[in-house]
C-alpha cells in the first residue's frame, strides 16, 4: 500500500475511535456535549479520507453536495430551534437513511444493469439489506416528521386488518430479498422490492401515536445504522461498518429501554396502535377539575420548601424551557429547594426534557431521574406539572384495566400540591383521561405554558 492508502485506512481507524468515544460521552449530560464534539471530528476525519480514494476522478458533484449539505446543516443548526429538535432528527434519519439506499440502488444499477455482472451472493445480501431497511427508514421517518410537525394528526390512524397487511407487505418484500440473493439478475424483482419497503415505511408509522415517538424515533435511528452498515459492506468502507454497526445496535437498545420505560414490547408500540379512538379502557373519572389562578399558585410556590417541575411535551411547544428556569431561579432565591422530574419517554424523542432543559442552562445537578425523584414526592410541597399526560397518570399504577397499566409514572400525586399547566380540558396525544386532574390537591392553571410560567415568576417575586 502506498502512503495514502496508509492515511486513508489511519483517518477511519482514528474516526472510529472518536465515534466510539463520543457514544460513550452521550451516556451522561455532562459529557454529552464533548461527546458529539468527538463524534463531529470524527466525521470530519471520516470524510478528509474518503475524499482522498484512488476511485475519484472529479471532485465537481462531491464538492456541490459538501456545499449544499453544509449549508443546509448550518441553517439547521442556528435557525431551528431546540423545540422542534425531533422533527430535525427524523429528517436526518430520513436523508442518512436516503443516502444509504440510493448507494445500494445506483451499486446494484452499476454491477448488474450497466456492466451485466453477477453479484456474488454476500455482496447482493449487503445491497439488498441495506436498500429494503433504508428504505423503509426513509418514509417512516417522513411520516414521523409530518405528524411530530402536526401536519397531520398525531393520534394513530388504523383500519380493519392492518397489521396482517404490514406483516404480509414486510414478508414479500423479505422473501424477494432472499430471492435476489440467490439470483441479483431479476432487476424486475429488486425494484419492486424497493416499492415495497418505501410502501412499508408509511404504514409501518401510520398507525403509531405520537405518544410513542420516542420508541419510533430510536428505531428509525437504528434502522438508518444497520443500512448504512450494510452500505459499508456492500461498498468495502471499513467506517461505514464501524459507524453503522454502533448507531444500528444503541439505537436498538435504546428502543428496548423505552419500550421498558413504559412497560410495554415493541410489537406492542408496532403493532398495538396505542392511543386511537377507542382504545381507553379505563374506568370512568369522577368529579371536576379544579381551575387555580396565578396569584393563589404564586403563594403556594413562594412559601414551599421544596418544588418539583415535571416536564413534558407541552413544555416544548410552548417554547416554556427559558419561563421555567426564571420561575425555578425566583424561587432559590427565596430559599426554595427546586428540582425537576425527567421521565424516559417525555416528549417525542429519548432525551427531549434533557436537551431542551440544557438550552436553557438548567443545572444538571437539578434533574432526577424517575427512580430518584419518585421517593421524594411525598416531601414536596408542590409539584408542578409542565404539559405532562401519560408519565404522571395515576391509572398505570392504580388500574389495571388502563391501556398504560404497569408503565413507570412520576408520582405527583402524592405530594403535597400539584398544579397543572395545560392549553385546554383535552386528554392529550395519548387520548386517556388522567384522573391525576380531578384530585383535589390538584389545581388546574390553564393558558399558554410560557405565558402562565412567566406570570408565576413575577408574582413569586412580589410575594
Amino acid at each position: 500500500m502506498d502512503a495514502k492508502t496508509y492515511f486513508i485506512e489511519f483517518s477511519y481507524l482514528l474516526a472510529s475511535i472518536l465515534f466510539i468515544y463520543g457514544l460513550k460521552g452521550l451516556s451522561h449530560p455532562q459529557t454529552a456535549r464533548r461527546g458529539m464534539n468527538s463524534a463531529a471530528a470524527g466525521m470530519l476525519v471520516a470524510i478528509i479520507g474518503t475524499l482522498l480514494h484512488h476511485e475519484i476522478i472529479d471532485y465537481t458533484w462531491i464538492i456541490v453536495g459538501l456545499l449544499v449539505g453544509g449549508l443546509i446543516g448550518a441553517a439547521m443548526s442556528i435557525w431551528m430551534p431546540m423545540t422542534a429538535m425531533p422533527q430535525r432528527t427524523a429528517l436526518s434519519h430520513a436523508f442518512g437513511a436516503l443516502a444509504a439506499s440510493l448507494v445500494g440502488i445506483s451499486e446494484y444499477y452499476r454491477h448488474v444493469v450497466d456492466l451485466g455482472e453477477t453479484l456474488p451472493s454476500a455482496k447482493m445480501a449487503a445491497l439488498g439489506f441495506e436498500v429494503l431497511f433504508g428504505s423503509l427508514t426513509v418514509t417512516g421517518s417522513l411520516l414521523a416528521f409530518v405528524k411530530l410537525q402536526e401536519l397531520m394528526r398525531g393520534t394513530p390512524i388504523t383500519y380493519k386488518g392492518q397489521n396482517i397487511i404490514n406483516v404480509s407487505l414486510f414478508i414479500a418484500a423479505a422473501v424477494i430479498f432472499i430471492y435476489l440473493i440467490y439470483d441479483p439478475s431479476q432487476t424486475t424483482l429488486f425494484y419492486v422490492m424497493v416499492v415495497l419497503s418505501f410502501l412499508f415505511g408509511i404504514l409501518l408509522v401510520l398507525p403509531i401515536g405520537s405518544a410513542d415517538m420516542p420508541v419510533v424515533m430510536s428505531l428509525m435511528n437504528s434502522y438508518a445504522g444497520l443500512a448504512s452498515a450494510a452500505t459499508g459492506f456492500a461498498i468495502g468502507n471499513n467506517v461505514l461498518i464501524i459507524a453503522g454497526t454502533l448507531d444500528g445496535f444503541s439505537g436498538f437498545i435504546l428502543s428496548i429501554l423505552m419500550c421498558k420505560a413504559m412497560n410495554r414490547s415493541v410489537t406492542n408500540v408496532l403493532f398495538g396502535a396505542f392511543g386511537s379512538a377507542g382504545t381507553d379502557t379505563s374506568s370512568t373519572v369522577e368529579g371536576t377539575m379544579r381551575e387555580v389562578q396565578v396569584d393563589d399558585v404564586a403563594v403556594q410556590l413562594a412559601y414551599a420548601r421544596q418544588v418539583v417541575f415535571v416536564p413534558g411535551y407541552g413544555l416544548a411547544t410552548a417554547q416554556a424551557q427559558h419561563a421555567v428556569r426564571e420561575l425555578a431561579e425566583a424561587l432559590q432565591h427565596r430559599g426554595v429547594l427546586v428540582k425537576y422530574a425527567i421521565h424516559p419517554v417525555a416528549g417525542r424523542m429519548p432525551g427531549h426534557m434533557n436537551v431542551l432543559l440544557a438550552e436553557a442552562n438548567v443545572p444538571y445537578s437539578q434533574l432526577y431521574e424517575l427512580e430518584q425523584i419518585n421517593p421524594e414526592m411525598p416531601a414536596t410541597d408542590v409539584a408542578v406539572v409542565v404539559g405532562a399526560n401519560d408519565v404522571v397518570n395515576p391509572d398505570a399504577r392504580d388500574n389495571p384495566k388502563s391501556p398504560i397499566a404497569g408503565m413507570p409514572i412520576i408520582e405527583v400525586d402524592r405530594s403535597t400540591n400539584v398544579v397543572v399547566l395545560k392549553r385546554g380540558k383535552g386528554k392529550g396525544f395519548s387520548g386517556l383521561e388522567n384522573p391525576l386532574f380531578f384530585k383535589p390537591n390538584t389545581g388546574m392553571l390553564y393558558g399558554d405554558a410560557k405565558a402562565s410560567l412567566t406570570k408565576l415568576a413575577q408574582a413569586v417575586q412580589q410575594a
